[in-house]
């Protein structure tokens, strides 16, 4: 603490500090808190103490007097007395405090009317007597004052948030409230402290007006004053309330039919979406029409094509029609003339008509002489347009890398017009097919991923694989047939084969070199035809695919028997093949095809 304070340093208070002398309640406090001031009596006395160079008793009953915890208390207590220059500033500040209230004689004079006051008076100067420390426990308390002496050293029991308050003078002391209007008289007014207070209740709903709205004549806004919010005199009649929660039933109301008539609507849509019938045409339609159908499309992607070109109404009504014609899956790609507005279910019912396709479909294991004469034909072109065509821009048409190159090729396009239904509508350009079909054996070839299997099965590379599974295509008829072929094919290629001397001996290769497919061959011209493509008369594969093998026939290239196999007969002709390990069981073999074929 500053030299000023009120702790536990060495020096006294100063004697300029407001509170010096500061001992009681409000016998000696100004009503702001602050000393009070002496009386004009005092002040004269006081004056000619100083004058007369005496210490003035009051000073003397102040230092025996002096607060319990200063530290100079003990020496004014045994006789040390004040210094004369501090008895000049004392006497000197009376005289000032003196003067000041003589310019206030009101406030004085009230000050000293207050019995209380003049009570607190007596008991400090009574007999020219100091303040009594032993009186204190006698005298009204005064918090204001208490704290003020007490402060940083005693702590107030009525400073704590849970202390009742400390009680107040007379004087200070409010009135207790009256009554409310209707209370009985002499009853305490009961407050509830732990309850909520009351909701407020909607002036919309309840019929009061509004919280700032104009009140009635004779009326009041204040409770009290003739009711409150809920009963204010001369409020709205109760016809006006009754009105106004009809309209507030009004509003309730209309929103419970909107949201009705929504949720009504909304289901009605979900049902019809979900059980409704889909919105379709009548009748077979009319004019024409062309939609092209990619590869792969499911009836959701036609339904969507066809709608486009005005063909159906709906995708949901084609695919239910679809779905209820037992031959409606069997729809494949190509180019359809259709009629414009037609029912889902005539729609359907034509695609599956040969005569509405403009499609090409190529079977497995034909050869590309015989796709370009369909070409032409489905174009209208003269024949051996597409072959030429094939000839002249084989180069440009799409093939791969490892296709390239390969010398004494009947045609280079061999093995890869891949058999599958391609669109061919009038007005195509042969090249533009050819281009199609190109691309969809490369996509083929590529997800069998040629180029691995054929290291895995000794091969050269994908060429020769595509070539091994035209052979195969070629002579079989199932799956069985193709996978044992296989074996055959790849038995009969190596170097130790003394059954074959590793000649392939097929028919079906000598019947590509002369474009035909007969049967019967005789042994002079088989044995003679010195042909690239006479397996009888070379070792090994043929130069190139001799025909378009189908996916089945190259996944049994891949997967080939390893049973022995080394020689196969058709037995009866045409279908059931037999097959044999040695050359014995060849010979039984093929006098069951001599015996069948007579």
């Amino acid at each position: 603490m500053t030299e000023y304070g009120r702790g536990s340093g060495p020096a006294p208070w100063h004697p300029e500090d407001p509170l010096y002398g500061d001992q009681g309640w409000t016998g000696h406090q100004t009503p702001d808190g602050g000393n009070a001031p002496y009386t004009a009596e005092q002040a004269q006395q006081a004056q000619q103490l100083y004058e007369g160079g005496q210490q003035d008793p009051y000073q003397q009953q102040y230092a025996a007097g002096q607060p319990y915890g200063s530290p100079s208390y003990g020496e004014q207590q045994y006789g040390n007395q004040p210094q004369p220059d501090q008895l000049q500033g004392q006497a000197q500040q009376q005289a000032h405090q003196a003067q000041q209230q003589q310019a206030q004689p009101q406030q004085y004079a009230e000050q000293q009317q207050d019995p209380y006051h003049q009570q607190y008076a007596e008991h400090q100067y009574a007999a020219g007597g100091g303040w009594d420390a032993a009186q204190q426990t006698g005298l009204p308390y005064d918090p204001a004052a208490q704290s003020v002496q007490y402060q940083g050293e005693t702590p107030d029991p009525y400073g704590t948030p849970e202390a009742y308050p400390p009680p107040e003078p007379p004087a200070r002391r409010s009135a207790r409230p009256e009554p409310a209007a209707g209370a009985e008289s002499g009853s305490e007014p009961e407050h509830d402290w732990d309850a909520e207070p009351e909701a407020e209740k909607h002036p919309f709903f309840t019929g009061a007006d509004a919280p700032d709205a104009e009140p009635e004549p004779g009326g009041s806004r204040r409770s009290g004053g003739g009711g409150g919010k809920e009963g204010r005199g001369g409020g709205r009649s109760k016809k006006q309330k009754k009105g106004r929660n009809g309209i507030a039933c009004l509003v309730v109301a209309t929103v419970l039919v909107g949201g009705l008539g929504g949720v009504t609507y909304f289901g009605y849509q979900f049902w019809q979406g979900k059980f409704g019938a889909a919105p379709d045409y009548t009748g077979e339609g009319t004019g024409t029409v062309q939609v092209e159908i990619p590869q792969d499309s499911g009836g959701f992607v036609i339904g969507q094509l066809l709608k486009k070109k005005g063909v159906v109404k709906s995708v949901d009504a084609f695919v239910s029609a679809q779905g209820n014609n037992p031959q409606g899956k069997s729809i494949q790609a190509g180019v359809y003339t259709m009629k414009k507005e037609m029912s889902a279910a005539s729609a359907v019912k034509l695609m599956l008509s040969p005569s509405s396709r403009n499609s090409l479909v190529i079977p497995e294991g034909k050869r590309n002489v015989w796709v370009y004469e369909q070409i032409d034909t489905k174009l209208g072109l003269e024949s051996g347009t597409t072959k030429k065509v094939a000839q002249d821009q084989a180069k440009n048409l799409g093939l791969p890398d490892w296709a390239m190159g390969h010398p004494n090729l009947k045609d280079p396009l061999e093995g890869f017009l891949f058999p599958a239904s391609y669109p061919v509508a009038k007005g195509t350009k042969p090249e533009k097919v050819l281009r199609k079909m190109v691309s969809r054996a490369n996509q083929e070839y590529s997800r069998l991923d040629l180029e691995a299997q054929a290291k895995k099965l000794k091969l050269e590379g994908p060429w020769q694989l595509i070539t091994v599974a035209s052979l195969v295509q070629a002579e079989g008829k199932t799956d069985d047939d193709f996978r044992k072929m296989a074996e055959v094919v790849y038995n009969r290629l190596k170097p130790d084969n003394t059954e074959t001397n590793r000649k392939i001996q097929f028919d079906s290769a000598f019947n590509y070199l002369r474009g035909q497919s007969e049967i019967k061959i005789s042994e002079s011209e088989i044995n003679s035809n010195p042909d690239l493509y006479n397996t009888y008369y070379h070792e090994g594969l043929t130069p190139g695919p001799i025909g378009n093998p189908g996916m089945e026939a190259l996944e049994a290239t891949l997967k080939p028997t390893e049973d022995g196999w080394m020689y196969f007969v058709a037995t009866d002709g045409m279908n059931k093949t037999e097959f044999a390990k040695n050359h014995d069981d060849f010979e039984e073999l093929k006098d069951k095809f001599n015996d069948a074929v007579g």
